[in-house]
């Protein structure tokens, strides 16, 4: 084979692989904000289904269910505007306390909060705080097993609304 189709080929294989390394890191850079430790996943539903799949989801793990906070009817009470925003919170104590217990301050980062809110393209969007920072946030470095299980949760619990 000649020198140059070789050269060609080396260069397309180059190519292809950096197109498929971008196409699959695709969704996790629409997903995952990089440095400020916020998660986000698109909902392929609107709000209202949202909300209920994932209280269904929550339900169904047999995780507590401590409050749904309507931040959007809370604005509107005080005479302010603002798009669809519901706050979830959960969490499941047996694991959630033991953050708690290698640094009191994780408290603030307990139980699960995920937000559900609508931009204003309407697309609706599931917003959670990512572990692995809240586990430098407090420097706990001794839950790496837990803080695993709480994203494998948290995950598990947001695709009951990444598809119709």
């Amino acid at each position: 084979m000649p020198h140059h189709n070789v050269l060609r080929i080396g260069k397309f294989a180059t190519f292809l692989f950096l197109m498929l390394l971008l196409a699959s890191a695709a969704p996790i850079d629409a997903r995952i904000g990089r440095d400020n430790g916020i998660v986000r996943v698109k909902s392929a539903v609107p709000m209202s289904e949202a909300v209920v799949r994932i209280k269904a989801d929550i339900a169904a793990k047999g995780i507590k269910f401590f409050d749904e906070i309507d931040q959007s009817k809370l604005a509107a009470d005080a005479g302010i505007k603002l798009r669809p925003s519901i706050l979830l919170v959960f969490g499941n104590p047996p694991l959630g306390t033991q953050f708690i217990t290698s640094n009191p301050n994780a408290g603030l980062d307990w139980p699960v909060r995920l937000l559900l809110t609508q931009d204003d393209n309407g697309d609706v969007w599931a917003v959670w705080t990512d572990f692995a920072w809240i586990a430098r946030r407090h420097n706990i470095r001794d839950r790496d097993a837990q803080f695993d299980m709480a994203t494998m949760v948290v995950k598990s619990i947001t695709s009951a609304i990444v598809s119709k």
